[in-house]
């Protein structure tokens, strides 16, 4: 976990964390347990990973996932937590979601963002400032069947994505006991999550569309100015180029 700027524990915020990769390990490893020192690095700031809401109805990973500070990704627990806890909150969205995590595999680095804007307008309605955050390495920890676009695979996928929440992928990593052998733990590759600089936003109750294209160009432009200063620090040439779909 790469901090990059101090938060202040006087505002809230909204993570904007990319790419989803196949389960989000980065997003899970850095904000919801303290492997890598989160609450050292930012003192005063509670993370809350948003998941889907559906996640919650199983029992057994619902009390898992609450006990990490995870919380459903829908505007009432968004709503709550920036407007009734206090100061010093950080919601971690993957804005991607499935749609972004049927394009990962390993080499490429691509993130579904152009019409990603409703995480834009929960920042203006409570006045959270966003923080762009990329994970340099997530999608090289599994590998996965991409299916081209018409086909019949990808077609099941996005019906799948449109009636349940997420989108059925067919990955492998490595074994239990040897890397050679597929299974479903990640490959040893590192994760590197940088947390950028934080965009400030004013609160506007009720924000135009005007509005919210405003800072979501400006969130656009801050994520890709942040893959670039980091990029070949965290194993990437210099030529490589952030897909912004």
């Amino acid at each position: 976990l790469v901090k990059t700027h101090n938060l202040l524990t006087t505002r809230n915020y909204i993570f904007g964390y990319h790419p989803h990769g196949i389960m989000g390990l980065g997003a899970f490893c850095n904000f919801s347990t303290e492997a890598t020192g989160v609450g050292q690095k930012f003192p005063g700031i509670r993370p809350y990973l948003a998941t889907l809401a559906g996640n919650f109805r199983m029992p057994i990973l619902r009390d898992y996932l609450m006990s990490g500070g995870i919380c459903p990704v829908n505007r009432d627990s968004i709503d709550y937590i920036l407007s009734k806890n206090g100061s010093g909150n950080a919601i971690v969205i993957v804005v991607g979601g499935a749609a972004e995590s049927l394009n990962c595999t390993p080499g490429k680095n691509s993130v579904t963002l152009k019409n990603r804007k409703g995480f834009v307008k929960l920042a203006l309605r409570h006045g959270a400032d966003l923080v762009p955050v990329y994970s340099f390495g997530e999608n090289e920890v599994y590998k996965q069947v991409i299916f081209e676009e018409g086909s019949w695979g990808r077609w099941v996928q996005k019906k799948f994505q449109k009636h349940i929440g997420f989108a059925p992928c067919i990955f492998h990593g490595r074994g239990l006991f040897s890397s050679n052998t597929w299974g479903l733990l990640p490959y040893s590759k590192p994760i590197t999550t940088v947390v950028g600089e934080p965009i400030t936003i004013p609160k506007i109750d009720n924000p135009s569309q005007q509005d919210v294209d405003f800072y979501h160009s400006m969130y656009v432009d801050s994520l890709i100015k942040l893959f670039d200063k980091y990029k070949s620090r965290f194993g990437l040439p210099e030529t490589e180029v952030l897909e912004v779909n």
